[in-house]
This record gives C-alpha cells, sequence and structure tokens, in this order.
C-alpha cells in the first residue's frame, strides 16, 4: 500500500472513531442543550472525510474481494437511545436523490446517524485488523452507496435545527 492510501487510512480511521465516540456520548446522555450542535459538528466532520474519499480515486481491492469478518457490532441501542433524545425532532422530510428521485420522503435523525456509524465501525475493524486498504475500499465504497447520502440529509436536518434555534426568536414586547 502507498504511503497516499496509509496517509489517508490513517486521517479517515481518526475521523471516523471521533464519529463513532461522539454519537455514542450524546446516545448516553452528553451534549445537554447543545446536542443539535454537537450532533451537526460531528457529521461535518465525518463528511469532510467522505468527501476526501470520494474526491480520491476508486480504492480497488487485489482480486476484488473483501476479506470475510465476523458480524459488525450491534449499534441498536445507540440508535433507541438517540431516537429518545431527538424524539421531538427525530422524523423529518428529504428527498433522497435530488436527480433522480424528486419524491419527500421521512427520514429519522437516529436512523441516520446510526446508518453512518454502522457502515463507518465495518470500515474501523478492517483497519484495527491490520488492513487500511480494505478500511478505505469500504469507506469509498460505503460512502457513495449509503453512509454519505444519510450524513448529507442528517447534517441539512441538524443544520436546520440549529438555524431554528437561533432565528425563530419570540418577539419581545415593550411596556408602554
Amino acid at each position: 500500500m502507498s504511503d497516499q492510501w496509509s496517509a489517508l487510512a490513517e486521517e479517515i480511521a481518526g475521523h471516523a472513531q471521533n464519529y463513532v465516540d461522539g454519537l455514542t456520548r450524546v446516545a448516553g446522555g452528553e451534549g445537554g442543550d447543545a446536542i443539535w450542535s454537537i450532533l451537526l459538528v460531528e457529521v461535518a466532520q465525518v463528511s469532510l472525510a467522505g468527501a476526501k474519499l470520494g474526491a480520491n480515486q476508486d480504492v480497488i481491492l487485489a482480486g476484488n474481494y473483501e476479506p470475510p469478518m465476523s458480524e459488525d457490532p450491534d449499534i441498536d441501542g445507540v440508535r433507541t437511545s438517540l431516537a429518545e433524545r431527538l424524539e421531538a425532532v427525530d422524523d423529518y422530510a428529504e428527498v433522497f436523490d435530488p436527480y433522480k428521485d424528486t419524491i419527500v420522503t421521512a427520514y429519522r435523525l437516529s436512523d441516520d446517524l446510526t446508518a453512518v456509524a454502522a457502515d463507518i465501525i465495518h470500515g474501523l475493524r478492517h483497519y484495527h485488523a491490520g488492513r487500511p486498504h480494505e478500511a478505505l475500499w469500504w469507506w469509498q465504497y460505503s460512502y457513495f452507496n449509503t453512509w454519505g447520502n444519510h450524513a448529507g440529509a442528517a447534517m441539512r436536518a441538524l443544520q436546520a435545527l440549529a438555524a431554528h434555534s437561533r432565528l425563530d426568536v419570540a418577539e419581545e414586547t415593550t411596556a408602554v
């Protein structure tokens, strides 16, 4: 594996681990009233990693074969905890593919955030097993196939929540 790929794998692994750790902390109750802003930063940072993967040439595995791994860890507890914390704003509307499918679809932030985590964790498992090239391949493939869309949709929803929390203020009444 070239030094370029090794450096990229290390960088993406760092962003991936930070995202998983941050999401887990928020699901565990950290963040208080700043939950939307914290999640917005986490999604933006992992989206930067995805954009770097998307801007690079295709990562091709030798033999076009992904080595087998045991089952990925179950992160449904994180999804459930996020759904509880985001209850009032978990559901939102999104256009899945603005170029091919303009139908508005119902989404859930908790589902999107954990879908990103699930794909990223799969790549982290390759990375920690000493297979950085396979990790890059998986992260790039799954970025285009699933987690890039989920991260983009979640980021738009979280940005809207952050904006509404700051811009939708009640008018002040003045005493006469």
